[in-house]
């Protein structure tokens, strides 16, 4: 039986810059986003540094060996349903046997979020909005 698949909606980085999200090593961190997050490759690059931009439903990323900080940096995931996000990224591997989903309230919108620590350090929140 086929998983249920979430959609990401919306995605907005916790630094500046969706499509330049910094990795240490590209080659290494790329085949976390293709088998376990669902990305698929777009395209690549060399010059000025070693990049890649990677897409999900509309959405696209960019990861860059651009010398930032992994572990400073990531994005919040809006999905449409956030136990099948989590249930979705469980089955293709994310080594983890349960969510940690907690409440958090962002100006008047309630949203059910989990995270995901990447290998390369980058965090990522996967978030529902939750009804009135």
């Amino acid at each position: 039986m086929e998983q249920p698949k979430a959609t990401i909606k919306k995605a907005w980085p916790y630094q500046q810059d969706i499509m330049n999200l910094p990795v240490n090593d590209l080659d290494a961190a790329l085949p976390f986003y293709e088998q376990t997050m669902g990305f698929r490759l777009i395209s690549r690059k060399d010059t000025p540094c070693k990049s890649a931009i990677i897409a999900r439903d509309s959405l696209q990323l960019g990861l860059a060996e651009n010398g930032g900080d992994p572990g400073q940096d990531g994005c919040f995931f809006e999905v449409d349903d956030v136990v099948s996000a989590f249930a979705e990224l469980k089955a293709k591997g994310l080594p983890t046997q349960q969510a940690d989903f907690s409440f958090q309230q962002h100006g008047d919108v309630k949203w059910k979020v989990f995270f995901v620590v990447a290998p390369d350090g980058l965090c990522y929140s996967f978030g529902q909005r939750q009804g009135a």
